[in-house]
């Protein structure tokens, strides 16, 4: 473990309040695309972001989105999305699908 809290602590936790779980998502690897696409957008823009802040903190941000993508590529680092319902009675009338959530 790298010092993150595993995803069952936290929905122990959220069970424990009360809330229903109702989806868990790893979206690790959408998170290793997202940084990899910003990182060319830094890139493709560095004359304007040096110009706008200095060429140290340019080069922070490029590694610091560099080292993420890493680690969310290697399993290093992961990030959940989760669906969480408050306590009701009956039918939660939740879409039954993951893309039915999306459209709502």
């Amino acid at each position: 473990m790298n010092g993150e809290v595993p995803i069952s602590t936290s929905l122990r936790a959220a069970e424990l309040s009360g809330f229903e779980v109702r989806d868990v998502e790893s979206l690790r690897e959408h998170y290793a695309l997202t940084l990899h696409h910003w990182i060319q957008r830094l890139e493709a823009r560095a004359e304007e972001a040096r110009r706008i802040t200095d060429d140290t903190t340019y080069r922070i941000w490029r590694l610091y989105m560099a080292g993420a993508a890493h680690a969310f590529r290697t399993g290093r680092l992961n990030l959940y999305q989760t669906l969480l319902a408050g306590p009701q009675r009956g039918d939660g009338r939740l879409p039954q699908t993951r893309e039915d959530w999306y459209r709502v």
